[in-house]
């Protein structure tokens, strides 16, 4: 393996990271926002990129051929948290991909009429299920987003709220994605998987790159294999954390958190840019 890059755990993942190396120019790496580029914080307002991943991704979106970034957040939201407007030729894939930020232009369905009906039942659904003190929601336009990480268990109020929320989502259409310490209702029909097989296909990408940290990544990680099976070698890479092992568990490899997302990065692009004259 390159020096400065990690070794893959398994074989199909050794031979994903060795395509893309091989032919950066048709390469696309994708990576989670929260998590991943960013630290979690008790308020998702607060979120910020590393300190070092806008600078990690503007040296690597040069010498990889497609660079992006696929969220449950809005599109423009994570680009203005992050700064990540300053990374030439960054594709950033919001919603799990109902929106797309590119070249500074914004395209957004409509949200479904079912995210109103939720917005409007919530606060019942909340005070009937008991939700404990700290519990709070973050409203995201297409999506509801319900966080117990201020509660003073987090875990038993996530569990207490699990199946109220699920109810509700029933009712008004909508699906339950689950993350850390966190429930959203989201409109169905796209996730981070399907986000990340279309964009695959568009770019005609002959090796992939996936970097997340939660349950909401899953079905990318799941896409990496099935793009696998199309022919296509891929990597999936776990930003670890003590909240989500599950997922560690599915990664061909698993960095330190954001820091080590940032060092993957780094080491990626030194690896594939042109030595200097």
């Amino acid at each position: 393996m390159t020096p400065g890059l990690p070794s893959p755990r398994s074989a199909a993942g050794r031979a994903g990271l060795a395509a893309l190396l091989r032919d950066p120019d048709r390469a696309l790496a994708a990576l989670d926002f929260d998590g991943t580029l960013s630290p979690i914080v008790d308020d998702p307002a607060a979120a910020r990129a590393h300190a070092g991943a806008v600078d990690a991704l503007r040296r690597l979106a040069p010498v990889l051929g497609t660079v992006a970034v696929i969220t449950g957040r809005p599109a423009l939201a994570a680009v203005q948290l992050g700064g990540l407007d300053r990374v030439p030729g960054l594709i950033v894939l919001g919603h799990y991909g109902r929106q797309r930020w590119e070249a500074g232009r914004l395209t957004s369905p409509p949200a479904p009429p079912g995210v109103a009906v939720a917005r409007e039942r919530l606060p019942a659904v909340l005070a009937e299920a008991g939700a404990p003190e700290g519990t709070w929601t973050e409203d995201k336009g297409d999506a509801l987003a319900v966080h117990t990480r201020r509660a003073a268990d987090p875990g038993e109020a996530l569990e207490r709220l699990r199946g109220p929320l699920a109810d509700l989502a029933a009712r008004t259409g909508l699906t339950v994605e689950p993350g850390r310490m966190v429930i959203e209702l989201r409109p169905p029909g796209s996730d981070k998987g399907e986000a990340l097989k279309r964009l695959a296909r568009q770019r005609a990408a002959a090796a992939v790159m996936y970097c997340g940290d939660d349950l909401g990544d899953e079905p990318a990680f799941r896409a990496v294999a099935e793009l696998r099976g199309e022919g296509v070698p891929g990597l999936a890479v776990c930003s670890g954390s003590t909240e989500v092992s599950a997922l560690a568990e599915l990664a061909d490899l698993v960095v330190d958190g954001p820091d080590g997302v940032v060092e993957l990065l780094d080491a990626l692009a030194a690896a594939v840019s042109p030595p200097p004259h």
